[in-house]
């Protein structure tokens, strides 16, 4: 399975990326990949990887490229961002910003990272340039998918979302570490405000999560009683 981004700035420059949903550490990739992608390089304080075994950061070396594409670039810069999934294709018209979200965001999770790999059913059904309240709806409804089936095969069921908490202080750290990363190789702020906006969802997931399902709660309760 695939997910295709193209964003285009201009008549002459055109960007396009082919992600691939199910891959591996790249070893080869990973020996050409710049310093700023190394493992011990703003480590993430609980990354489980070891050094012995990995040279490169897996999400860094996936993400590398497009560093590197749009480094120098400011984030209102206007650019048409084209995404085509194995279902349907999206076209926005953006600042540069809001389509370097989307597109790092399923690239960091369908990497090789063992702490962002938890994200890997929402990138399965990517929704790019997904809203606040989009993003707390998928996350929590998957979340609770997967209570109800853990529920139903004898495994204890989290309805209370502790876990789905304690995930998203993990990938805050994740994120900050990698906000550090980009911050020490980029020369303008495009891919940094990126990082910042998907680490505002993120840190929304872990300190105000009562918050954020009370925003969507008029929309799932507008419906009435559904038996």
């Amino acid at each position: 399975m695939t997910i295709d981004y193209c964003i285009t700035l201009d008549d002459e420059h055109e960007f396009s990326y082919r992600i691939e949903l199910e891959r591996s550490y790249d070893r080869e990739r990973a020996a050409e990949a710049p310093k700023w992608t190394r493992l011990e390089c703003n480590q993430c304080s609980n990354c489980p990887l070891s050094r012995e075994q990995y040279s490169h950061c897996p999400a860094a070396v996936d993400l590398y490229r497009v560093i590197e594409d749009f480094r120098g670039l400011p984030a209102f810069t206007k650019v048409e961002a084209r995404v085509r999934t194995p279902e349907r294709e999206y076209r926005k018209h953006v600042g540069l910003e809001e389509g370097l979200r989307a597109l790092l965001g399923v690239i960091m999770a369908t990497s090789a990272c063992p702490l962002l790999a938890k994200l890997r059913p929402m990138a399965q059904q990517h929704l790019p340039f997904a809203s606040n309240q989009e993003f707390t709806t998928r996350a929590v409804s998957l979340y609770l998918m997967r209570q109800y089936f853990n529920y139903r095969e004898g495994r204890h069921a989290d309805w209370q979302l502790k876990g789905l908490v304690r995930l998203f202080q993990q990938l805050q750290l994740v994120n900050q570490a990698f906000w550090q990363r980009i911050h020490d190789t980029c020369l303008g702020d495009s891919n940094l405000k990126a990082f910042l906006s998907f680490f505002s969802m993120s840190s929304s997931m872990s300190y105000s999560l009562e918050a954020q399902l009370q925003k969507v709660r008029p929309m799932l309760m507008s419906g009435g009683d559904l038996f």
